[in-house]
């Protein structure tokens, strides 16, 4: 699975270019305040994390959706085949004279 941030594309699609027009956009329309340096790190960066609030905001200030944020790869990973495992030589029912295995 891949996941691509999508922030800059969503903003500069509606003309919004810089991080602090974003901040501005997001006070304004979604009553968030985020410092100029968590915004700029949502700019540049691909978060590892994104609160919920943060996400609903940016989505209100930007008009958009989280489709239009969050881009996800959900294509199967394939595994390679992996090779039958050898069985074990199993214990013999009886011995050479006859007799049976003790119990475990």
């Amino acid at each position: 699975m891949k996941i691509q941030w999508r922030l800059r594309m969503a903003a500069a699609q509606r003309e919004v270019w810089t991080g602090t027009e974003l901040r501005r956009l997001l006070a304004e329309k979604a009553g968030l305040e985020l410092s100029s340096a968590s915004v700029s790190a949502l700019f540049t960066k691909e978060p590892a994390q994104v609160k919920m609030t943060t996400l609903a905001a940016l989505c209100t200030a930007l008009e958009c959706t989280p489709n239009d944020l969050i881009e996800v790869d959900t294509t199967p990973v394939e595994r390679p085949i992996a090779p039958p495992r050898p069985v074990a030589d199993l214990p013999q029912a009886a011995s050479a004279r006859g007799r049976s295995m003790p119990p475990l």
